[in-house]
């Protein structure tokens, strides 16, 4: 043991040679600064979720209609091919009605997607519900056909809660307009 403690003995004098009391001072305030900006840094918060982005133990939310076919709390519905945020169809509503208590944006961004029944191409609204907090639930990013901020009418990463009473974004819907026409 007297070689542990005058191993110990030798470090402390050699740290307190090389060092000042404001060091130490110093050092002792950087370590509680660094530890008080520690729950400002990005952490991954979203919900267990099982295999399809839906949260575990939720119902599969069908139409019922064979035209229209998946299940709404998935990410790879097909009305969901450009949506950015938290599916309706996962915190109380559907893909095309918002959540109790919430009001659906009329500012809204659109895409086109191939619906596989009848392999058309429709003209999808994506509709931000505002009004309480974020849900939570059912996250989705998907980016097909999204275009740069400069065509603000087919980019999703904007809170298009503009034209409501409240800011505050809760979920996103997926309302089918009609059927894309080719260009000829």
């Amino acid at each position: 043991m007297s070689h542990l403690d005058s191993f110990a003995e030798r470090m402390t004098r050699k740290v307190a040679r090389s060092t000042s009391r404001r060091s130490l001072l110093t050092l002792i305030g950087g370590a509680i600064t660094g530890a008080a900006t520690l729950p400002v840094l990005p952490v991954s918060r979203a919900q267990a979720q099982s295999h399809g982005g839906t949260p575990s133990g939720m119902a599969p939310q069908t139409t019922g209609n064979p035209q229209d076919p998946g299940d709404q709390t998935q990410c790879d519905y097909w009305r969901y091919c450009a949506i950015d945020g938290f599916l309706c169809s996962c915190c109380g509503g559907s893909a095309s009605t918002c959540p109790p208590g919430t009001e659906m944006s009329p500012i809204t961004w659109i895409g086109t997607c191939r619906n596989p029944a009848d392999n058309r191409a429709y003209i999808i609204s994506y509709n931000d519900c505002c009004g309480k907090s974020s849900c939570g639930n059912c996250l989705c990013n998907r980016n097909d056909g999204d275009r740069p901020m400069v065509r603000p009418q087919a980019n999703n990463d904007i809170n298009w809660c503009l034209g409501t009473e409240s800011a505050i974004y809760n979920c996103s819907t997926a309302v089918i307009l009609g059927v894309a026409v080719d260009e000829k």
